[in-house]
């Protein structure tokens, strides 16, 4: 007797049997709690040299976007929906774009502030004005148009591949165009490799809290992630695509974190002597008999 029989399908369940989804559910819920912490103590130590140093504004910007990177994973997860698929790609791209954004404003703010010490510098005239928060707005501004310009063009859909294997039915996203995915992974990538290379000329430039330094290996983890990325990307498939973006996503997150912000908590709660004005003023001597500041 023929009959037709249901085959099963696969995609990263919301079940308590799945221990590869509670892994990835307890991960990112710690490191949104570790970040929510970290946000908690710069708003209260804001008036510390530490916090303040390289904007603090910048600094409030970055752990809220790095908060809500962790929150995208969870729509990886799951069965895939109209939505869920739109806005996986995209989402992440416009948060990760702001915090790398406003990492290219703090470095390029280290390297302004260095060079308006300098008696007669034309730099000077530049102090006060809103460039990091342009260099943000701009930088940002071009990660939503990208991806307002794939979801009206070609937007991500769901997908039953059923080709893929014989025994499976495999619940996917469908890209939509692979060129503007592409394009929105390039364009991060990019304001990545500019970043890191910014960080890594003002990296000897005096900074209290070495903020230059820890960008450059900051982004040096980003970049090394996301380089990795690609031809693991493009070798795996099914659900083992999704995993490998989730890794993707949380593993740059949290290099930033603990890079940039790990630093400046264990000088807050650990070294609170040097989190004064009298001990950056001590710095500030040093980098000027080393011949920093002239």
């Amino acid at each position: 007797m023929n009959q037709c029989v249901l085959k099963p399908t696969e995609y990263l369940f919301y079940n308590h049997n799945d221990p590869t989804v509670m892994a990835i559910s307890f991960i990112s819920v710690l490191c949104f709690a570790i970040t929510s912490t970290i946000l908690g103590i710069f708003i209260l130590f804001r008036d510390t040299p530490v916090v303040r140093a390289n904007n603090q504004t910048l600094s409030f910007i970055l752990l809220v976007s790095i908060m809500l990177s962790f929150l995208c994973v969870f729509l990886f997860l799951g069965r895939p929906t109209h939505v869920t698929c739109m806005l996986r790609q995209t989402s992440f791209g416009i948060i990760f774009s702001v915090a790398i954004s406003s990492i290219l404003a703090k470095t390029i703010m280290v390297y302004m502030a260095f060079k308006a010490t300098k008696p007669g510098s034309s730099w000077r005239k530049f102090i006060g004005m809103k460039i990091p928060n342009c260099v943000v707005f701009f930088c940002s501004f071009l990660q939503v148009l990208l991806s307002i310009i794939w979801l009206f063009t070609s937007p991500p859909f769901p997908e039953q591949n059923s080709h893929l294997y014989q025994d499976k039915i495999i619940f996917q996203c469908n890209e939509g165009s692979m060129l503007a995915f592409s394009i929105l992974l390039g364009y991060m990538g990019l304001l990545a490799a500019v970043s890191f290379i910014v960080a890594f000329l003002a990296r000897n430039l005096p900074d209290s809290f070495n903020e230059a330094k820890n960008i450059t290996f900051s982004m040096l983890v980003v970049c090394s992630v996301w380089v990795a990325f690609i031809p693991a990307y493009m070798s795996v498939t099914a659900k083992s695509t999704v995993l490998v973006e989730i890794f993707a996503v949380i593993s740059s997150s949290v290099g930033i974190l603990g890079c940039i912000f790990f630093p400046k908590c264990y000088i807050i709660l650990v070294r609170p002597e040097l989190n004064t004005k009298r001990s950056l003023a001590r710095q500030l001597n040093i980098n000027a008999i080393n011949g920093y500041v002239v």
